[in-house]
This record gives structure tokens, sequence and C-alpha cells, in this order.
């Protein structure tokens, strides 16, 4: 399944950017979804996550509060709000075919996107 990613771009600090993340010619409900980032010279961690079965939602630490991830049935999203340059990375969705529930152990999703920028800068 290919997933497209958009929504990235510069914001200064405390601004906000709305992710968006889309499978075209594919149904997302049946999956579990997240969002992952890569920052400059370090790993990817999970950001946010919400599970196929009752859509309950997991945050990082570091996103509670400030994101909100949400899906529809062919879309997911990520809402961030008050971004700070800690914040700037890549960010990629992601599709988890097999379990009802989320997480953000990277190994258990089958499908990636190419990810967005988002860089929070003055």
């Amino acid at each position: 399944v290919q997933l497209v990613e958009s929504g990235g771009g510069l914001v200064q600090p405390g601004g906000s950017l709305r992710l968006s993340c889309v499978a075209p010619g594919y149904a997302l409900q049946h999956y579990g979804l997240a969002w992952f980032r890569q920052a400059p010279g370090k790993g990817r961690e999970g950001v946010a996550c919400i599970s196929s079965y009752d859509k309950s939602t997991n945050y990082a630490v570091s996103a509670k509060g400030r994101f909100t991830i949400s899906r529809d049935n062919r879309k997911m999203y990520l809402q961030m709000n008050n971004l700070q340059p800690e914040d700037t990375a890549v960010y990629y969705c992601a599709t988890d075919h097999l379990r009802d529930w989320c997480s953000f152990y990277d190994y258990e999703y089958d499908d990636w996107g190419q990810g967005t920028q988002v860089t929070v800068s003055s």
C-alpha cells in the first residue's frame, strides 16, 4: 500500500501544522495507523498512533497535549500545535495490517510514506 503524506513546511515556534496521509485507492479503516518522525542525526521515533479497533490513541511524551492524531476511512491526520524547534524532523505515516492496537515499534508497521519535512524555526 502506497502512502502519501502532505502538509509539512516551515513554521515559526508556537505555530501549527496539520499533516495528512492518504493511501490512493485504499481505505484505511482496518489498519492501525501511526506517525513517526526522524530528526537529523537521530533515530526514528513514534509520535502518535491510533488503533483500528476502537480508535484509541497513544502519544509520545513530547507530543502529549500538543499533537492530535485522527482518522477517517480514507485518511489519517496529525494536528500539531505549539510547535517547537525540537519538533523539526521528517514525519512519516505508517500502517499496521495485523494488530487491533497500535504501538511505537516501527517493525510492526507494514507500509510507510515517503515523509514530509517539518521545520520549526524563527
